[in-house]
């Protein structure tokens, strides 16, 4: 995987710190990853959209190199609220939103804060609604489990590593993202505990969707076991004017195994309609 350390920036705030990526030049893209993810997760992206854009790839608080999850950020408009102070620290004025899974989460509520801010939004492999009431007692009973265990246990990195990709997954990446959650432990497993309630337990926000006025492309991978497609199919029917993709043979993490595919569907949609 190549190496990004010479991009690395950090972002203090006055209970933590957000690391992010900043590569390239032009219109700036804020890219958000997935739950149990990191900026690392846009490896396939970021130098292909850095050679027309500006981009910006932020670890969530809790994940990656930054800072843990403070007690005031307890819902998604919190990590939107700072986000933002991110975007304002860097001057930057107006941006797009490109985010995967609770990065599409908080890019949607980002974009309802600051509309007049936000020219784009892309949400791949996500749903901004409810989290549904079965799968939200599964992942909370998961979450119990892994505080218990002060750390996550073998069999569930068993079970929790398929959710995220396709069917005939590459075994690179999922003995990667193994190693990684097999390696979090101490004071990250009480910030995965404490972000997995925030994103499992966030409010409705097809609820508002109405106000999403700018351009929205929905990407989904047609095998993502954690977000279906109908969720993006739901999305895509509330959201006026919105574009919806399906990526073939891509599960959760379709930027990694449909990364050809994502890449040209996304410097289609910026290139209309950034200048």
């Amino acid at each position: 995987m190549t190496s990004f350390d010479a991009f690395r920036h950090s972002f203090q705030l006055a209970d933590t710190h957000l690391s992010y990526l900043d590569m390239g030049q032009g219109p700036v893209l804020l890219l958000g990853h997935s739950y149990l993810w990191d900026s690392q997760m846009w490896c396939e992206q970021l130098e292909v959209l850095a050679k027309q854009f500006r981009v910006i790839a932020v670890d969530l608080h809790g994940h990656g190199l930054s800072g843990s999850v403070p007690p005031r950020v307890n819902s998604l408009r919190i990590v939107a609220d700072d986000m933002l102070a991110l975007m304002d620290d860097l001057n930057i004025k107006e941006f797009s939103i490109l985010g995967l899974s609770v990065g599409a989460m908080w890019g949607a509520e980002l974009a309802l804060k600051a509309p007049a801010r936000v020219q784009t939004l892309v949400m791949m492999d996500s749903f901004i609604g409810f989290e549904p009431e079965i799968t939200r007692a599964k992942y909370y009973g998961m979450l119990d489990a892994i505080t218990a265990a002060g750390g996550i246990p073998g069999p569930m990195i068993d079970a929790i590593v398929p959710l995220f990709f396709s069917n005939s997954p590459d075994e690179r990446h999922t003995s990667a993202f193994a190693a990684s959650l097999t390696s979090l432990e101490g004071a990250r497993i009480a910030d995965i505990e404490r972000m997995g309630r925030l994103v499992f337990g966030r409010r409705d926000t097809m609820d508002d969707v109405h106000k999403l006025t700018l351009p929205v492309l929905i990407m989904v991978g047609v095998e993502d076991k954690a977000r279906s497609v109908l969720e993006s199919y739901l999305m895509h029917e509330a959201i006026d004017g919105s574009k919806l993709v399906h990526i073939p043979a891509a599960g959760h993490i379709s930027c990694l195994e449909q990364s050809a595919f994502v890449n040209d569907a996304l410097l289609a949609f910026f290139s209309k309609h950034l200048h």
